[in-house]
């Protein structure tokens, strides 16, 4: 992922903010055979330190794939909009020759995995899941032997990824002026359409934080 300066997060709480929103779900990268394209497995996953927790079905191919190669990516991706032409065209530019672009938040982890298999080391995992997606506990126990997750274990088996390296990337043009970023990010409001909102969101913010661009 190209990252320029002005993409770049500003610090690692940028982020780790931006994740804890509600960002949990992404896509696991995995390195195919020699000669095969990598595997890619969209699912739900749990921070926990320095440690990404996912669970996935056993059937699944990609389990053949990590044992011959624990490292794996983990990338998230959101707050995206398409930016037509014309609103990025400068003021000596006709609208028409205006370069459209995307904006988006990327966050890619390269991890280490762990592939969890004994019984309670994957129900001690589901719990740390349940407890992030089901907060107020309104779900049953998560426990070896007891139902109704105790005899749908054994058709699961867990990965505790060792979060290696992390890459964030911001992309909502903090190189241009700050009327620039203000007028897209009204545009986009206005548009209303997909994730606008969000991505205009996250250029104020953006805009707040750095205003005018210092190379």
């Amino acid at each position: 992922m190209l990252i320029h300066p002005w993409d770049a997060a500003l610090d690692d709480a940028e982020w780790q903010a931006w994740l804890a929103e509600g960002h949990d779900f992404g896509q696991l990268c995995v390195n195919g055979p020699p000669g095969r394209p990598p595997l890619v497995v969209p699912t739900h996953f749990t921070r926990d330190g320095s440690h990404l927790l996912v669970h996935l079905a056993r059937p699944n191919p990609v389990w053949a794939a990590i044992e011959r190669d624990p490292n794996v990516v983990l990338t998230v991706v959101g707050d995206y909009a398409f930016v037509p032409g014309p609103w990025r065209a400068g003021a000596a530019t006709p609208p028409r020759e205006g370069v459209p672009t995307s904006y988006y938040t990327a966050v890619q982890f390269t991890c280490r995995a762990d592939i969890v298999d004994d019984a309670e080391g994957k129900a001690e995992l589901l719990r740390r899941q349940m407890a992030h997606f089901h907060p107020d506990g309104d779900h049953a126990v998560v426990a070896v032997g007891q139902p109704p997750y105790g005899r749908m274990l054994s058709g699961v088996r867990g990965l505790r990824l060792q979060v290696c390296e992390v890459r964030a990337k911001f992309k909502y043009d903090d190189h241009h002026p700050v009327e620039h970023r203000a007028a897209v990010a009204d545009r986009l409001t206005a548009r209303g359409r997909g994730l606008d909102a969000a991505a205009a969101r996250q250029q104020r913010r953006r805009l707040d934080r750095i205003g005018p661009w210092k190379s």
